[in-house]
């Protein structure tokens, strides 16, 4: 694809944090946020583990006694999902077709969410997270990569297009790129 066809602004998160555990949840809370659908691989957990560890059921338990309902979204298949998904007894949908807008879309609706701008999306990837839920016009928060030297053929190529669309955005929105410190996403 080329450049000229790809609008930067669709790869901007409204928010950058290291990891999911720095992310300020009751912040999200006031300022109107009532659904969270998140990601998985490698902003939860790595690809080659399916437990998550005890901290991070301990901070699921905390985001949902704030009154958050959370649906998992993953683009990975339903038997890795729903296996993850029983440890932090959170609904699920696996196969989303990230970016597209329809797995996006039938999160909402199952988490009973009329207003769209009520949802934040939080995830490791520019190309499928950031991307998808911009065109699905919901908040988003860019998370790293919990550990990248086991990503698939596929995400790693997605990865490139990453790097390309940060140098991207630090060329045409320096402020914007500084503001969220997407120079320490790594």
């Amino acid at each position: 694809m080329s450049d000229i066809f790809i609008k930067t602004k669709y790869f901007m998160p409204n928010d950058y944090k290291k990891t999911i555990f720095d992310i300020d949840f009751p912040s999200l809370k006031s300022q109107g946020i009532e659904g969270l659908l998140i990601d998985v691989d490698n902003t939860l957990i790595p690809y080659d583990e399916v437990v998550p560890s005890q901290d991070l059921i301990d901070l699921f338990d905390k985001i949902k006694s704030l009154g958050f309902k959370i649906m998992i979204i993953s683009n990975n298949h339903i038997p890795r999902i729903r296996k993850f998904s029983e440890y932090i007894q959170c609904p699920f949908i696996a196969q989303a077709k990230k970016p597209l807008k329809m797995g996006f879309k039938k999160a909402i609706k199952s988490l009973c969410i009329t207003d769209k701008n009520k949802v934040c999306v939080i995830g490791d990837q520019l190309m499928t997270d950031i991307f998808g839920a911009n065109r699905t016009g919901i908040k988003s928060i860019l998370v790293d990569a919990i550990q990248r030297n086991n990503e698939k053929w596929f995400t790693r190529m997605n990865r490139r297009f990453e790097k390309r669309m940060l140098k991207r955005i630090a060329k045409k929105y320096p402020e914007f790129y500084q503001q969220l410190r997407l120079v320490e996403k790594r």
